[in-house]
């Protein structure tokens, strides 16, 4: 299983795509900040939404596509599930 996700931080902008196979370790990496870079600087460190892929392909696709979307596509697409926009990584995590 592979993840197409999207982080957000607390001002409920900056949402960040991203693809993985291990998504509750993942989001626990962004929330740490163990380097340095866009999510880092900007607090992106809330799972706002994410879908499933059985394919890496298409998984990577997804994302890619996602990544040149405008800001307010992927809002409207965060909003469509989450409107509140929290944080699903203790629905994920257990």
């Amino acid at each position: 299983m592979f993840y197409v996700y999207l982080m957000a931080s607390r001002k409920q902008g900056r949402p960040y795509p991203g693809v993985i196979r291990d998504l509750v370790r993942q989001t626990y990496r962004h929330k740490e900040k163990p380097t340095p870079g866009f999510t880092s600087r900007h607090d992106v460190n809330r799972l706002v939404r994410f879908e499933c892929h059985d394919d890496v392909t298409a998984a990577i696709a997804r994302e890619k596509a996602m990544k040149k979307w405008r800001r307010a596509r992927k809002i409207d697409l965060i909003e469509g599930t989450n409107p509140d926009w929290k944080d699903r990584y203790l629905q994920i995590a257990g």
